[in-house]
């Protein structure tokens, strides 16, 4: 199991890919703050829930300072495809070896209909413009997460 991260943590830099194969890095956004949320699966009904509530916020999130990234395992060819099909506007990026689910605390064991499996555990992290965790939340929910972040955020 990963280990979680905490407020005051340093947040793991990391480049990946995105949904047109280009690298978006979370050095690009020093001196902003970044919501980075973890999801399992593109075009899986409450993943896509969860970014069109992330797109249909979006001003009012970039308004307030803030990016969003999406990081899923799937391939940037896949991403595309959730992007055009939702008309999504948020930044999506792949991370198929996991390394960035797993340094963020958003991979490992989770209860899944009653079972426990291995797999991608939907995940949010703001970080600040220092570069360090401000909030990390585990395990919510697709559906009202955004507009529960939004609450807590104040905006």
């Amino acid at each position: 199991m990963s280990e979680r991260l905490r407020p005051g943590d340093p947040a793991p830099a990391f480049t990946l890919p995105d949904a047109d194969g280009k690298p978006v890095s979370l050095a690009d956004h020093a001196g902003r703050k970044v919501i980075v949320y973890f999801y399992p699966a593109a075009l899986t009904p409450g993943c896509t829930k969860q970014a069109c509530d992330f797109t249909d916020n979006l001003a009012l999130l970039a308004g307030a300072g803030y990016d969003v990234i999406g990081v899923s395992p799937d391939s940037p060819e896949k991403l595309g495809k959730f992007r055009a099909k939702e008309d999504l506007r948020v930044t999506l990026v792949s991370d198929p070896d996991k390394e960035v689910l797993k340094a963020y605390g958003a991979f490992g064991e989770k209860t899944l209909y009653g079972k426990t499996v291995t797999g991608v555990i939907r995940s949010t992290v703001v970080v600040d413009e220092d570069g360090k965790v401000a909030r990390a939340l585990y395990n919510v929910k697709a559906t009202g997460h955004v507009a529960k972040l939004i609450r807590d955020l104040g905006l």
